[in-house]
């Protein structure tokens, strides 16, 4: 009985409490309301809660600017998961500043959430992706875009020179296009540029893989860099007789950090050319019809680049400024300081016919 009485009286005791806190808190909130007002009407503000210091990302001190709120589709990515490279090519615009490589779990999981937010293409590149565990890392990537999450198009880009026939007999039926990078056909101008690798002969090698590609069913792509050192040469019989299903050509461009400026690990200035001499090197070659050019201002702003860490690179002020990786923000937030160019990156050709189901390749 005693404890029923003592319950009773407990209950009571918190109502008036309650009751009392209630009237307290309307009191307070009247007393902000009419401050506010007075602040208001003299034209003041109000101050806005303090925040914790910290550096400002490149979202907080940029992202006003930056981000457009124009939604961002993306259909076609290029992940350059190492920056590591066994090439030393005086232009190169991805230099090697990391060693760091996501561990395999987390790449996929980056690369479900492409997927899942419209990713139809997914290009591998570098530095040099075979290089990394023996191309193993990139063959199970390979496997895992066109397996399990079955994109439509799934590529590679590399200097070609660590592909052995076992990583074809192993991945080749995941892989829609092997897109090499060759700038000459004379070697001796490979070793100016910087793409040469001891005794082998680049060019050598390159006929090889095109004989591969063929035999294990892969779309075979040619890509150049037309610079100071290339830019008077004749390719047109070499690349009809490799006939490739595309040969992008791009002209040498700059990005601070990476091949210009104090922090750069090349100094790509001496590899320059005018626009005038990139015209006349397409001109030489206009009669190749799988020829696609690209100039510097094709190029800068009209590709998705995801670094080695998932974060969009944009190049819109002519160096890469990272966005916050999409492992830590989502795709849609991250994707928002990409700096992408969906306008240019149609004009230029970048949505194509990609899947080999589709190509209906004389194999």
């Amino acid at each position: 009985m005693w404890l029923l009485t003592l319950t009773g009286f407990a209950e009571k005791l918190l109502c008036v409490f309650s009751l009392r806190l209630m009237s307290l808190w309307k009191i307070l909130i009247h007393l902000y309301s009419s401050s506010g007002t007075l602040l208001r009407s003299a034209g003041g503000k109000t101050s806005s809660p303090p925040r914790e210091k910290k550096e400002r990302t490149r979202e907080e001190s940029e992202g006003a600017e930056d981000a457009s709120g124009v939604s961002v589709n993306p259909v076609s990515v290029n992940y350059h998961f190492t920056r590591q490279c066994n090439y030393k090519c005086g232009f190169c615009f991805h230099t090697a500043k990391t060693s760091f490589v996501l561990p395999l779990e987390e790449a996929k999981r980056g690369l479900l959430m492409l997927k899942e937010a419209g990713m139809e293409k997914i290009n591998f590149s570098g530095g040099e992706p075979f290089l990394h565990d023996r191309g193993e890392f990139l063959g199970k990537l390979v496997k895992f875009c066109k397996k399990e999450l079955k994109l439509p198009s799934v590529s590679i880009v590399s200097n070609g020179s660590l592909i052995r026939e076992k990583w074809f007999k192993d991945y080749g039926e995941y892989l829609d296009i092997l897109a090499i990078s060759c700038d000459s056909f004379e070697e001796q101008i490979n070793a100016l540029i910087g793409r040469g690798q001891g005794k082998k002969n680049h060019v050598d090698n390159l006929w090889k893989l095109r004989r591969w590609c063929a035999d294990y069913r892969v779309a075979f792509k040619i890509n150049s860099v037309i610079n100071r050192f290339n830019m008077e040469e004749d390719m047109n019989e070499q690349i009809q007789s490799l006939n490739p299903v595309r040969w992008k050509v791009f002209q040498c461009l700059i990005i601070e950090g990476e091949n210009a400026g104090e922090d750069a690990l090349r100094e790509a200035e001496r590899f320059v050319i005018s626009d005038e001499d990139f015209e006349k090197f397409l001109d030489r070659h206009k009669g190749v019809s799988c020829l696609v050019p690209e100039s510097n201002k094709k190029m800068k702003d009209s590709y998705l680049i995801l670094d080695e860490y998932m974060r969009f690179l944009d190049c819109t002020r002519g160096r890469k400024d990272p966005s916050k990786s999409i492992l830590d923000v989502g795709v849609e937030e991250a994707i928002k300081f990409s700096g992408f160019d969906e306008k240019m990156f149609l004009k230029r050709g970048g949505k194509y016919v990609w899947s080999k189901a589709d190509l209906k390749l004389d194999w």
